[in-house]
């Protein structure tokens, strides 16, 4: 079995992420990374475009959800962005990593990981 890993590097947004006063009135900058796996022996057989899971189709869905929403915790947000990937039913992994450059004063960023498993 092929199995497909499409990745969505430093996808670039912006949000209302955290709960100090002056970030819940101006959106951040967040970082978005994408790893998602789906069987591909359809697609590689037959060139099918149908066959294969369309990344562009998630990519906006994350989009509209990010750059729409109040989030209080990176937690929400990337459980949030998870749930857009493995909601297609194809998929049978996810893994998402957000980044909040410069949330802390001498890091480049702090992020978030979380994964989820077709059971």
């Amino acid at each position: 079995m092929a199995n497909a890993i499409i990745n969505v590097t430093n996808l670039r947004l912006r949000t209302f992420i955290g709960f100090n006063p002056e970030e819940r009135e101006k959106k951040q900058d967040v970082v978005i990374n994408l790893e998602i796996h789906y069987p591909a022996d359809e697609a590689c057989e037959t060139d099918e475009v149908d066959q294969a899971l369309n990344y562009k189709v998630i990519t906006k869905e994350v989009i509209t959800i990010v750059e729409q929403g109040h989030f209080l915790l990176l937690e929400k947000l990337v459980a949030e962005i998870l749930a857009v990937c493995h909601s297609h039913s194809s998929v049978n992994y996810a893994k998402v990593r957000v980044d909040k450059p410069h949330a802390l004063r001498f890091a480049d960023s702090v992020s978030l990981t979380l994964d989820w498993v077709k059971a």
